[in-house]
Order: C-alpha cells, then structure tokens, then sequence
C-alpha cells in the first residue's frame, strides 16, 4: 500500500501538527527529536512527513509531491496554488490586517496611490485593487514591515496580527481586518480523487482529535 504523504509548514504549526498526529497514533518520534531531518516516516501507519518551507507547503501539494498539507490560511491565499481546502483546523488564529500610524486611521483611503508595504503582496493588492477599488503601489518586504510607515516607505501595511502587542510597540494600530487566518489542510486534488476513502478517514480522526 503506497504511504500517504503529508507537507508540514515548519515552525509553529507543525509542532501544533505533530502533536495531532501522537494523539492519532502515528509514530512522530523522530520529529520530535529536533533533528535537521526533513522526512519521516510511520511504516506502520503508512505514513511519510516531509517538513518544507510554509509557503511551498501548497506548492508540493499543487504537483503532488505530497497527498496533503498543512498550513496557514495566509500562506494558501497568497500562493494561489490549484489545491482543495477540506479542513479548518482552528489553531494559530490570527487576522491579516491593514494597519499604520494612528493618526491616519480615517484618512488613509482619501490617499492616491496608496504604498502599502507587506510579505503578501498579492493579497494586498486583491484586497486594494478589488474590494476597495483603490489604486495602491505594492511593495513587498521580507522583514519587519512595521519600519515601513515609521520609515516613510509606505502610508499602511498589511500583515498577520495576532496579539497587537508588536503594532502597539511601534505606535501602530489596526486600521482594517482583512480575514481570519488559521491552520488549514489541503489536499491535492488527484490524490483525493485516487485515495479518497483512506484520505477522508486520516480527514475524520483529526476532526475528532481537534473538536
């Protein structure tokens, strides 16, 4: 029987995943190990965890390198990859928000071409472009995008907020929520279509590990 394989976004969520996965009974040893390791396998279950960069997470499951992945719903939206979403997996909550320097809160939507600094520059540009059918020059950063409007570099940002307590460090507030971003899992669409009973069954016992 072939090894379902799963594409885990380092970090955070995949030590949130891995522990799903120990209450399921998979055999994660390994990856608790903490070694430089990249795939691991659960013989056993027929299972294969390759560990890759969150963002190519969608990637690997596009072209089928992997059956199913987990990741966050910013990383999905921002690819853009031809993927199916059958789970909200409700961990590593946050909000992708408009945020910038207080005092321009009611007054940066009046701003022709508005710069907006972000990591997701084409959900910012959807999100500008499209629902609020405002011209925005989109520059994309790397590393703290709360410098860009303390800089200069842009009027606002658009970017993950969880707690606020980084905005509120560099006097910056929330000027609109954009969507809720979670934990989700996708699934490679011919691989659902070739093993969708096995893959709907590991799809309900995360349902109930998670509930």
């Amino acid at each position: 029987m072939k090894s379902i394989t799963f594409a885990l976004a380092k970090g955070r969520l995949s030590d949130i995943s891995i522990g799903i996965f120990e209450k399921l009974g998979y055999d994660v040893s390994q990856m608790k190990e903490k070694s430089r390791k990249l795939i691991f396998y659960d013989e056993k279950n027929k299972i294969k965890f390759i560990l890759v960069k969150a963002s190519d997470v969608p990637t690997y499951v596009e072209y089928q390198a992997a059956d199913i992945g987990i990741v966050g719903y910013d990383t999905i939206l921002e690819e853009g990859r031809h993927v199916y979403e059958m789970l909200n997996l409700n961990f590593g909550n946050c909000k992708m928000c408009v945020c910038g320097r207080p005092e321009m809160k009611d007054s940066f939507y009046k701003i022709h071409n508005l710069k907006v600094a972000t990591k997701y520059p084409n959900i910012a540009k959807e999100f500008f472009e499209k629902e609020k059918k405002m011209g925005a020059e989109i520059i994309k950063l790397n590393g703290s995008v709360e410098l860009a409007p303390l800089t200069g570099l842009s009027e606002v940002i658009v970017d993950i907020v969880e707690s606020g307590k980084t905005l509120v460090e560099n006097g910056l507030c929330v000027f609109e929520e954009i969507c809720d971003i979670s934990a989700r899992l996708i699934v490679n669409r011919v691989s659902l279509k070739m093993e969708r009973e096995r893959i709907n069954d590991i799809v309900e016992k995360i349902k109930g590990v998670i509930i």
